[in-house]
């Protein structure tokens, strides 16, 4: 990267890491089960809402019981369950247009962090609808307040149940962009811990990996708070002690309950003191070739952990502490490698890949200059890379490397 765009975006960092303590964070209300959260509906009045969700999720039932519960407390429920793995802005619209068409007055995502991506866009266009997404895309484009949204996360990953973000594919362009704004911070969020009870050991594994890369990235990125480094080592003390057994036993609701704590926490980090460059790359394999979020993350984050080097070796070694792979002992170098060499093991232990297939090298200027574009000046990440400087990912995770 050159001097010029380097200081450029370590100003811009300065300046947003310094307004922290006076900007709008707030966390939602949070409940432990659906009973409480129709409760809440009928004491509020509410006649309908809109209920996003995946259709391969409802067809497990899992969305049943709320569903009659809702439908038994006079509450209308219209259901959008078009919702894609990486949603798209026509997921978005049509999930708008029910919302209207319907009548309804809060929004309700039951499922991971897509169905919770789709309902925070279609707020947005819902409280700006002479606007298009593509308008609302970027940082603070989204001032007025979307209806009240109640997140139901089925996956311990995403912590989009507490986050200020949104991403969206444009399927004709073949990108990812996100949306960061603090009226899509939901208002509430439903944390029980029996519907991840149904999630495939696969999706445990990633979803778990894309939880353990926000507390990564959030401590070792340059705008970290002492709450956002606290939460991020309780976060990645929580993982590693739990994420194998969810794996294992799926019905273990100590380890299920834990891990959704641990994305929680994890989510209200990278709020505040955001990600880095696994995720900005990672975005650009999920807007190109629909390559499931947390997948990418997992197999990206030992890679651009190296990558970053000195710069990042004390902060991974103290990640290493929490995580109980490495010891203070160690020198920052091989606590950071320890701590590196664990999540590989991770990942291995969980049937995670160290590859992704279906890359095109003639696909991946254009997919390293949306990452960076997306990264640079936004994410205090240790080291700075430009655009050409990203394309090693790419290659390294490339199964034809």
């Amino acid at each position: 990267m050159n001097p010029i765009k380097r200081v450029y975006c370590r100003v811009f960092q300065f300046a947003f890491h310094a307004a922290l303590p006076f900007l709008p964070y707030r966390e939602p209300q949070v409940f432990d089960s659906i009973n409480e959260l129709v409760a809440l509906l009928k004491k509020r009045r509410i006649k309908s809402v809109m209920l996003v969700t995946d259709r391969q999720l409802r067809k497990t039932g899992i969305t049943q019981p709320l569903e009659e519960l809702l439908e038994d407390n006079h509450i209308r429920c219209a259901v959008y369950d078009g919702t894609r793995p990486n949603p798209t802005v026509r997921n978005v619209e049509a999930a708008r247009r029910l919302y209207r068409k319907e009548n309804c007055e809060w929004l309700i995502a039951f499922g991971g962090g897509s169905s919770m991506d789709c309902a925070k866009a279609a707020g947005a266009r819902i409280a700006y609808p002479k606007k298009s997404l593509n308008q609302l895309k970027g940082l603070l484009r989204v001032l007025r307040r979307i209806p009240p949204l109640v997140a139901i996360p089925t996956t311990a990953g995403t912590g989009s149940e507490v986050t200020v973000t949104a991403v969206i594919t444009d399927s004709e362009k073949k990108y990812k962009y996100t949306m960061n704004d603090f009226t899509l911070i939901p208002s509430y969020a439903v944390l029980d811990p029996r519907v991840t009870y149904t999630l495939p050991p696969s999706l445990t594994a990633t979803t778990g990996m894309d939880a353990l890369t926000h507390s990564v990235e959030a401590y070792i990125g340059r705008s970290t708070t002492k709450e956002t480094r606290r939460l991020a080592l309780e976060a990645v003390k929580l993982i590693f002690e739990n994420i194998e057994t969810a794996y294992q036993d799926g019905t273990n609701n100590k380890a299920r309950k834990n891990m959704l704590q641990a994305a929680y926490k994890a989510g209200i980090a990278f709020s505040k003191s955001y990600v880095g460059y696994i995720h900005s790359v990672a975005h650009s394999l999920g807007g190109q070739y629909n390559i499931p979020h947390g997948l990418a993350n997992s197999v990206l984050m030992p890679i651009v952990l190296e990558a970053y080097g000195n710069t990042a070796h004390k902060k991974l070694h103290e990640l290493g502490i929490a995580a109980s792979v490495a010891s203070e002992k160690d020198s920052h170098k091989e606590g950071a490698e320890k701590f590196i060499q664990a999540i590989r093991e991770l990942n291995r232990r969980m049937g995670i890949p160290e590859t992704l297939s279906g890359i095109k090298k003639e696909d991946i200027p254009g997919m390293a200059k949306h990452a960076a574009k997306e990264a640079n000046p936004l994410y205090p990440v240790p080291k700075l890379m430009s655009a050409k400087e990203l394309e090693q990912f790419y290659y390294k995770v490339a199964d034809w490397r």
